[in-house]
C-alpha cells in the first residue's frame, strides 16, 4: 500500500520539477531565437496561460472579484516587465550567468523592505546583501565588453521581480492564488496583444508554431507547479531549493550551447548562491524562533 509523500517533500518535488520546466523553457527560447520572434513568444505564452487559467477557474467555480484592482494591475505590469526583459536576457546571455543574477531577487527584497517598508535589518543581512551584489559584478564583468548596455536588463529583471514578490506576499493574505495567477495572464495577454502589430513577424516554418505551443505549456506548467509547491510548504522551507535552478541552468548551458562560465563568473555565482542560501537559512531560523512557544 502506497502512502502520500509528506507535504514538505511533496512541495520540494513540485518546486524542483517546476525549476526544471523553467530551465527547459529558457533553453528552448534561446535555441529557437533565430527562427522566432522573442516578443511574439512572450505574447503566445501569456495568451496560453490566460486561457488555461480561465478554464481552470471556471471548472472549479472560482470567481474573480477583488477589492484591490490597482494592485493587481501593478503586479501584472511588474511580471510583464520580468517576462519581456527576462526572455531578452536569456537570448543575450549564457543561461547559468542569467539564472545566478535572478537569484539576487531575495536579497533585493530585503533591500526594498528596508527602503520601502522601513524594516530593520541587522549587520549580517547587510553583509550578505553586499556579498551578493559583489558576486553580480563578477558575473557581469566577463560579459560587459560584448553585451554593452544589455547587461542592465537582468538587473532590471531582478528589481521588477523583487517588487512583484513583495506585492504578491502582501496580496496573498486576502486574494485567491488561482485568481491572482489568472489575472497576471490576462494582463500580459492584453498588453502584448496591443503591441502585437508592431512586434509581429511572419512564421514561415510550421514547426515554430509547435515551439510556441510548447513554450505556452512549459510556462503555464512551471508556474502551476510553483503554486502547488508554495501551497504545500512555507517559503522558509523552499527558499534554499530555489538555487538548484542555477546548477540546472549551468548544466543546460553546457549540454545545449557548449558554454561554461568564465572563471570570474564562477566566483560570482558562488558568492550569489552562498549569500542567498545563508540569507534564506537565517530568515527561516528567525521565523521558527518567532513561532516557537515561549517557555514559562
Amino acid at each position: 500500500m502506497h502512502t502520500a509523500a509528506p507535504a514538505p517533500l511533496r512541495a520540494v518535488l513540485y518546486l524542483i520539477t517546476g525549476l526544471v520546466t523553467f530551465v527547459a523553457l529558457d533553453s528552448l527560447v534561446k535555441y529557437w531565437s533565430r527562427d522566432l520572434s522573442v516578443l511574439v513568444s512572450v505574447w503566445f505564452r501569456y495568451v496560453f496561460q490566460a486561457l488555461v487559467m480561465a478554464l481552470a477557474m471556471a471548472g472549479r467555480g472560482v470567481r474573480f472579484h477583488t477589492p484591490m484592482p490597482g494592485r493587481h494591475l501593478v503586479r501584472g505590469a511588474l511580471l510583464l516587465v520580468v517576462s519581456v526583459l527576462g526572455t531578452l536576457s536569456v537570448v543575450m546571455m549564457p543561461l547559468g550567468e542569467f539564472a545566478a543574477l535572478v537569484m539576487l531577487t531575495p536579497l533585493v527584497v530585503v533591500l526594498l523592505s528596508v527602503l520601502v517598508l522601513r524594516e530593520r535589518v541587522n549587520g549580517l543581512r547587510w553583509l550578505l546583501l553586499l556579498t551578493g551584489f559583489a558576486g553580480a559584478v563578477l558575473v557581469l564583468r566577463p560579459s560587459a565588453l560584448t553585451l554593452g548596455w544589455y547587461v542592465l536588463m537582468p538587473l532590471a529583471v531582478v528589481l521588477a521581480y523583487a517588487g512583484y514578490q513583495l506585492l504578491t506576499n502582501r496580496m496573498a493574505r486576502t486574494e485567491d492564488p488561482m485568481a491572482m495567477h489568472c489575472f497576471t495572464g490576462l494582463f500580459g495577454a492584453l498588453a502584448m496583444t496591443l503591441v502585437l502589430p508592431w512586434i509581429w513577424q511572419p512564421v514561415a516554418d510550421p514547426w515554430v508554431w509547435g515551439v510556441f505551443v510548447l513554450i505556452g505549456v512549459l510556462g503555464t506548467t512551471g508556474h502551476f507547479l510553483l503554486l502547488l509547491a508554495f501551497a504545500a510548504a512555507p517559503p522558509s522551507t523552499l527558499s534554499v531549493y530555489l538555487y538548484v535552478q542555477v546548477a540546472l541552468s549551468v548544466l543546460a548551458g553546457w549540454l545545449v550551447f557548449d558554454h561554461m562560465p568564465h572563471p570570474l563568473a564562477w566566483i560570482g555565482i558562488a558568492l550569489i548562491v552562498g549569500s542567498g542560501v545563508l540569507s534564506a537559512w537565517y530568515a527561516g531560523r528567525r521565523q521558527r524562533q518567532t513561532l516557537a512557544p515561549s517557555r514559562p
